[in-house]
């Protein structure tokens, strides 16, 4: 039999269209509410992805959340989440997306979750209940999925490299200097050798995470020292620049758990009442397109969140990112407000897409107010610090 030939492009597809991608979000939420400014007349369309950004903006109480996926499982996580608000107590919700594990899964699934679920989304924890159950070596939730695969796989490394000890410490020192000391004493040697940038550079390697080789082109064509370069530069900002013990995204990549103390505002006790007392319901979820979304929609949107997604349309889709523009141009409220992140440095490709607007021809650019010093600022308070730019539109559509 001969052996199934993968390009990239298919093996991005096939591991896409099957999996959950994102088990968390790796957008700092902190940055988009004072990029967005959201406000109770807001109507916001969010792409889903693990649903935690989503519950982070409900908390500012807009008037309604559009959660759009075309991957149906990231819509069926952020489901799951919305019924545990509904129906569990934050001690057992704190059980499954805190801990991510419960003993108890199947039956809180079965007598609380399932009703409040899609029959598609019903269907697909119907099939995997033992994501949460705490078997094998993948004993969190945050170890399932293509992204919590990688994080086993790099936590087996850090295992290998003998400095899980030292990363330990990491996110235990309460010192911005010892923590760079111990950084670049005991860990940045050990782990940045040969083969961990050559897996870096591997195309299969970036589909577990997420990124798709139009992605990984860009950041080798704008950055100098290509994307294994890049990596580790990013790694070297995080490790220097704030502490890692306040720092949840990483904590949680590393430890497949959060803490009460270092984790997202909706397993905070407080705010998981507010989100029950009524925000919650305010949240949709749309598995399509933002094209067909937006095409289908009556909705008015007075702000967006297109995470990275462009970088991927860019190269492989372009006529497909032009009509999303179209419909965005077209359903959005006067001085709507887009953020999205890119791998690269530069997203100039936005600027030149074609629009019609009242009748007439423009360019994405010539309806777009950049706020470019505010991004700019923002991106360097980034507590993930993997993304090459971060961007700040107003759409001028009046």
């Amino acid at each position: 039999m001969k052996p199934i030939q993968w390009s990239s492009r298919q093996l991005f597809n096939y591991v896409h269209s099957r999996k959950i991608i994102y088990n968390t979000c790796w957008e700092d939420p902190e940055l988009d509410r004072q990029a967005l400014n959201i406000n109770e007349k807001d109507k916001m369309l969010v792409l889903t992805s693990a649903g935690c950004n989503v519950l982070d903006y409900a908390l500012e109480n807009p008037k309604h959340i559009y959660a759009v996926d075309m991957n149906p499982r990231q819509n069926a996580l952020l489901e799951l989440k919305i019924a545990g608000i509904r129906s569990l107590s934050f001690e057992d919700f704190f059980h499954l997306f805190g801990k991510g594990q419960h003993r108890f899964f199947k039956e809180l699934y079965q007598q609380k979750l399932r009703e409040h679920l899609s029959p598609q989304s019903a269907e697909f924890w119907d099939r995997h209940p033992h994501y949460f159950l705490g078997a094998g070596n993948q004993s969190s939730f945050y170890f399932r999925g293509a992204s919590g695969r990688f994080a086993l796989l790099i936590s087996n490394y850090f295992r290998i490299a003998q400095v899980r000890e030292w990363i330990t410490n990491l996110f235990q020192t309460g010192s911005l200097s010892e923590q760079t000391q111990l950084y670049y004493q005991y860990i940045r040697p050990r782990i940045w050798n040969g083969l961990i940038r050559w897996l870096l550079r591997q195309d299969a390697t970036l589909t577990l995470i997420g990124v798709p080789r139009a992605q990984k082109n860009q950041i080798q064509q704008q950055y100098s020292g290509g994307l294994s370069q890049f990596i580790m530069d990013c790694i070297d900002g995080l490790c220097t620049r704030s502490l890692l013990k306040d720092n949840y995204f990483w904590s949680l990549y590393f430890h497949g758990r959060y803490t009460q103390r270092c984790c997202p505002r909706y397993l905070q006790r407080e705010h998981f009442m507010r989100l029950k007392a009524g925000p919650v319901d305010r949240i949709s979820t749309h598995t399509q397109t933002i094209h067909h979304f937006l095409k289908s929609s009556e909705a008015k949107i007075s702000k967006y969140v297109l995470l990275d997604h462009m970088d991927w349309l860019a190269d492989a889709q372009p006529e497909a990112l032009q009509k999303e523009w179209q419909q965005i141009i077209s359903r959005s409220e006067d001085k709507a407000r887009v953020i999205w992140r890119s791998g690269g440095i530069q997203t100039d490709y936005v600027d030149t897409i074609p629009v019609i607007h009242h009748g007439k021809p423009y360019l994405v650019g010539e309806l777009s107010r950049y706020e470019r010093k505010l991004a700019k600022a923002l991106h360097l308070k980034d507590r993930v610090n993997t993304y090459g730019s971060f961007h700040i539109t107003e759409l001028q559509t009046a």
